[in-house]
């Protein structure tokens, strides 16, 4: 195995899976260089449906440069309305050519809004609002430019690779495709300012106010100068015996509209008494940002302890195609089709010596997972080697499942996730570059498909 960029070990991506040389290069020149559309599975009643039956107007929206919270809220400032009414099955990036659902609540198809940059059609009524995973997959067409290397050493490069990849597989049925380990992406933690699952795990811990700080404070390199500066001012006021938060409130640009909410919240518990309890300033002051993006915070934290177990069980030498005693695998869900399964987690079974071979059976057919833990209150961790890693990193974090019972939006009962990601992928390279065809699962990252091809730095990506 091969280390991973310095960048990616910061949230738990430890190791390249396959060992070949990268081609380097960069994503997203151009926001037509990465293509996103959903593989969608909600079914929509006529858009003329009796609004008291559906309440929520169903969208499609090809966005160009959005990002899917800024598109959200420009929708909903639009329409005059609470952001809380408009959902939305996926998260996709800014710097992309997307197509995606969302739902407007107490909308009719004539109120929808003309937005820059987005080509928006009415597909239709729903029942209920969209909800995060509404959808099989994501399809994606990615161009990479600026090799690192010419055209004949990028295709003997890229097939290497597609070898190494296609061995992690290992027994599985259709050898034609490859896996690679299912990390959640860079970008899940904050692309420039990897900081998102830092105040989760500060929120999990009750540590508000180093969370609220670790979000507005903490300047990067990688930012503007002009939101360093403001960072450096909120380190500045936190420092201090009596923090003027309103000073922190001027300094912050405009853009960052989420440090200016909490911030403000700070700033208008200033004249309060000494007896207030700073805990609950803080935490109130997180909750000034959108509920989705609260729990996105603890989510980060789910994903970074995620990173962490599959990164040591790459390097102990652990499989991730197939189970030994004491991994708790998951049979596929049946209603997706098998190039978009993904685990059922109310279909468990714990591997015993007994059951190996069984369940590497079922895990080499493409019935079943192995799976490792996204932490929250319900979470039984495995035995064995795997329950080991599961422990000791959750030790090494000072973390535990119980410590997810948290207030409103933050709390989380935890779930399950494939240790290993399949897709089938078609890589061309030409001169000005490589282009790579594939789908992913929900919840599966592009990224990580093509940091395997790349090996560069993550903001290349």
């Amino acid at each position: 195995m091969r280390d991973a960029h310095p960048r990616e070990r910061t949230v738990g991506m430890a190791w390249y899976a396959s060992d070949a040389e990268g081609i380097g290069g960069r994503l997203r020149e151009q926001p037509t260089d990465f293509r996103v559309e959903e593989v969608e599975t909600v079914e929509a009643a006529p858009a003329d449906s009796d609004v008291g039956d559906y309440a929520h107007l169903l969208v499609r929206a090809t966005l160009h440069g959005w990002d899917t919270n800024d598109f959200a809220a420009r929708l909903s400032d639009a329409l005059g309305m609470s952001r809380e009414r408009v959902s939305w099955a996926g998260t996709k990036d800014k710097h992309a050519v997307t197509t995606q659902l969302f739902s407007l609540q107490g909308v009719s198809a004539d109120d929808v809004p003309d937005v820059n940059n987005a080509d928006v059609e009415v597909v239709g009524r729903l029942g209920r609002a969209l909800q995060f995973g509404d959808l099989a997959g994501n399809e994606f067409s990615i161009r990479v430019r600026d090799l690192a290397c010419d055209t004949e050493a990028a295709r003997d490069r890229v097939a290497a690779v597609t070898d190494d990849l296609t061995a992690l597989v290992d027994g599985t049925r259709e050898r034609a495709r490859v896996g690679v380990p299912n990390y959640f992406g860079h970008q899940r933690f904050g692309s420039r300012r990897p900081v998102t699952h830092v105040v989760g795990l500060h929120v999990v811990r009750g540590e508000w106010r180093e969370a609220v700080l670790a979000y507005c404070g903490d300047p990067a390199d990688t930012e503007p100068e002009a939101t360093q500066d403001a960072r450096a001012i909120v380190d500045e006021e936190a420092a201090s015996d009596d923090p003027d938060w309103q000073r922190a409130v001027d300094a912050m640009p405009g853009y960052l509209r989420y440090e200016r909410s909490m911030l403000h919240r700070l700033a208008e518990g200033n004249g309060e008494t000494e007896d207030v309890d700073e805990d609950a300033r803080f935490r109130d002051a997180l909750e000034a940002v959108p509920s989705n993006l609260q729990r996105l915070f603890v989510n980060a934290a789910q994903s970074y302890v995620f990173n962490r177990i599959v990164s040591e069980r790459l390097e102990r030498g652990l499989p991730l195609s197939h189970p030994v005693e004491g991994d708790v695998v998951c049979f596929a869900d049946r209603s997706l089709d098998e190039d978009f399964a993904v685990p059922d987690t109310s279909r468990e079974q714990r591997v015993t010596a007994r059951r190996v071979d069984i369940m590497q059976k079922h895990c080499a057919r493409g019935r079943a997972f192995v799976t490792a833990p996204l932490v929250g209150t319900e979470t039984e961790l495995g035995e064995g080697e795997p329950g080991d890693i599961e422990r000791e990193v959750l030790a090494e974090l000072d973390l535990s499942p119980a410590d997810f019972s948290l207030p409103g939006a933050f709390d989380s009962t935890g779930t399950r996730r494939a240790v290993l990601v399949r897709t089938r992928l078609d890589a061309t390279v030409d001169d000005e570059g490589a282009t790579f065809d594939f789908a992913l699962p929900k919840g599966s990252y592009a990224t990580v498909v093509l940091r395997e091809y790349l090996k560069t730095d993550p903001l290349e990506l």
